[in-house]
């Protein structure tokens, strides 16, 4: 069995609530004491149980973090923002992947509260969530991630994706595209829909553009719905994708049918994950700050859990930018 703090008194010849100072109060403690029972620890190999010494103080150290896809490298910088945020404070992030589900993320937000997490960070499945509505209103401090809902009563930190998809559209009309293809996942998510409605904005009711939805944001559902255009005889002059990975299945579909990019077909993704600037075509891309936008959400969240009483919500909204490069 693992040692317990009853062995390293027994060690050290110490009792319990001295052991108990070294560890949590060392100050209380005198120097040639500590050098003792830290000693015993080190022979003894004991670790400390800080989940129940936080549990029994009421304060978990533990942030949970739950996203919609973190095979997605967008959420994979988003993810290592918020931990570096959160271990420079003294957290722990637990971080959970819904995979788009929302029967995923329901089981994830229970587990997350039975673990009595401090505070929860959370990009949703859907537009509403009647457990994570519940876990808000018995005070579990959240924060939003890449998602904006003023009325909601917390924190939330986003990206304009619909000012995304009006440099999207304002790009390929300058490039003369009349022509245009916007492949997404499903339009049931808020970024899908406002990236739509940015691109229909910029280019006005004398361009049309064809809407391919497809079941999820990854490279796979990209190559199949750009091949299936293709073999239906379908010929726009340039592809708009919700992300980057759909870009990079499209790209696929276009060298493996003989098309050249971008000079007979333009391609332009969203995100601007790190395989953009190396593909074979080096993709253009709309570009989210993504370190940055885990980093606040961290921040927000652990400023929240810290002082719950000063703490005012925010919703911050950072704006992105177009990234021009071969592929349009």
């Amino acid at each position: 069995m693992a040692p317990s703090i009853k062995d390293v008194a027994e060690r050290a010849g110490v009792s319990l609530g001295t052991v108990s100072n070294v560890l949590n109060r060392p100050d209380k403690v005198s120097e040639a004491t500590r050098t003792v029972v830290l000693a015993a620890i080190a022979e003894l190999g004991f670790v400390r149980n800080s989940q129940a010494a936080q549990l029994r103080a009421g304060a978990s150290r533990s942030l949970g973090l739950i996203v919609l896809d973190l095979a997605n490298p967008f959420f994979h910088d988003i993810a290592r923002g918020i931990e570096d945020v959160a271990t420079e404070l003294g957290y722990a992030l637990v971080l959970c992947n819904s995979d788009e589900q929302a029967s995923r993320e329901d089981r994830f937000l229970q587990l997350l509260e039975e673990q009595r997490v401090r505070g929860m960070l959370i990009t949703p499945v859907g537009p509403t969530s009647e457990r994570l509505d519940a876990l808000r209103s018995r005070g579990t401090p959240t924060v939003l991630v890449d998602r904006h809902d003023p009325r909601v009563d917390c924190c939330s930190v986003a990206v304009d994706d619909v000012a995304g998809g009006e440099l999207a559209g304002a790009h390929l009309l300058e490039r003369g595209h009349r022509r245009i293809t916007y492949v997404t996942g499903p339009l049931s998510l808020r970024q899908c829909k406002d990236r739509l409605t940015g691109l229909r904005r910029a280019v006005g009711g004398d361009v049309e553009v064809d809407v391919v939805e497809v079941p999820a944001l990854k490279a796979r559902h990209g190559y199949e719905a750009a091949r299936g255009l293709f073999d239906d005889g379908a010929d726009p002059t340039a592809v708009f994708c919700a992300n980057d990975l759909l870009a990079l299945g499209v790209l696929r579909a276009a060298v493996s049918t003989g098309r050249r990019v971008p000079d007979d077909i333009a391609l332009l993704g969203y995100d601007d994950i790190d395989f953009a600037a190396d593909a074979a075509v080096p993709l253009s891309s709309v570009r989210q700050p993504t370190l940055h936008i885990g980093r606040t959400a961290a921040r927000l969240l652990v400023e929240e859990c810290d002082h719950p009483d000063s703490h005012t919500h925010q919703q911050i909204m950072f704006r992105p930018e177009l990234v021009v490069r071969e592929s349009t």
